[in-house]
């Protein structure tokens, strides 16, 4: 039985092209992910709390079936804490 190669799925982006409209398409800030309101303000709460002690922003664990935008929210944490 051979195996068909070209439907293979490969985590790596198939064109640089790609990955930039990939990254046009997310959210960049907490101000424009649209949908789970509660999440957002206690992210909100979270980042405030941490720039006003002047540190990392530990322990977040976001989990959950694929398309919740937990990345997305990975992400915008990143921006949002400077890292």
């Amino acid at each position: 039985m051979a195996v068909e190669t070209d439907r293979l799925i490969s985590a790596t982006p198939s064109s640089v092209q790609e990955e930039q409209i990939e990254r046009s398409l997310r959210p960049a800030t907490l101000a424009e992910y649209v949908g789970q309101d509660k999440i957002r303000a206690q992210l909100e709460i979270f980042i405030q709390a941490a720039r006003g002690r002047a540190e990392a922003l530990d322990h977040v664990l976001l989990f959950g079936p694929p398309g919740l935008g937990k990345t997305t929210l990975a992400h915008i944490l990143a921006r949002e804490m400077g890292v």
